[in-house]
């Protein structure tokens, strides 16, 4: 698939409001984002705090970056600049998409935090990138919500190179949706079928893990144990994420 170079139309920011919070979309109905106009480090959609299950599994990187493909409304970053001291890449294609962050979703400027306006598979397949990010966080769609932008198996082997020696990918798919089988394929094929899926939310969004570095063999009570610290330190459904994962236990070992 081509670079993409110029943002269409259709991908415009636009924004609404209900109930104190605000919207992103990109002229159309679909959702691309939200923050809690009170409270802009809180995680209004529940498949973006599920995209932090890679914490069960790694502490945040204290030298090395925590990659986010894919700005939307910022909600990820702020709260990982909010709660994490880690340095955050976001590589976001459309330098609109990062101007209305920055004036309506309460993006900060940080020292920690580096934008790369560049088309994500450009980004992860740059030689220089390699090995930068041990967590890498893919949120990537467009107007029409039909799938992620970017879901080849070149894309994702070089996803699993910028994670370098030990690192963890999630990605946001759609359960119901026709891409969501090709996807599932392809970071399997990219990941060695190293991967394990989130219990599908009811709005449809389905998060996949991907791991690099040496298999993990870990007991549902050590997993549950991490769970408990991630939730009493980041205030996230950490174990309800390590209920569901215990059901892969094969002979009371989990192997990621």
């Amino acid at each position: 698939m081509p670079a993409r170079t110029r943002p269409a139309a259709a991908d415009q920011p636009t924004l609404s409001e209900s109930d104190g919070i605000r919207y992103l979309h990109f002229g159309t109905e679909w959702i691309q984002g939200a923050m809690r106009i009170k409270a802009p480090a809180e995680l209004v959609l529940e498949y973006t705090s599920q995209m932090l299950a890679w914490l069960l599994f790694l502490e945040p990187p204290k030298e090395e970056s925590i990659g986010l493909l894919g700005l939307g409304a910022g909600s990820l970053t702020r709260f990982c600049l909010k709660h994490t001291r880690s340095p955050l890449t976001v590589v976001e294609w459309n330098p609109q998409v990062t101007a209305v962050c920055q004036m309506f979703f309460r993006l900060p400027a940080s020292p920690r935090l580096t934008v790369h306006h560049e088309d994500a598979a450009v980004w992860v397949a740059d030689a220089q990138n390699a090995g930068n990010c041990p967590v890498l966080m893919v949120d990537l769609y467009d107007a029409e919500a039909r799938g992620p932008v970017r879901d080849s198996i070149p894309f994702y082997r070089a996803c699993r190179r910028v994670l370098g020696e030990v690192g963890v990918l999630s990605v946001n798919l759609f359960g119901k949706h026709e891409s969501f089988d090709r996807n599932i394929e392809n970071i399997r094929q990219a990941f060695d079928d190293r991967i394990v899926l989130l219990p599908e939310i009811d709005a449809g969004n389905q998060i996949v893990l991907a791991f690099s570095g040496p298999s993990l063999a870990i007991t549902p009570a050590q997993l549950l144990a991490r769970a408990e610290v991630v939730e009493s330190q980041y205030g996230l459904p950490a174990r309800r994420w390590a209920r569901a994962l215990t059901s892969h236990a094969v002979d009371g070992v989990l192997y990621f």
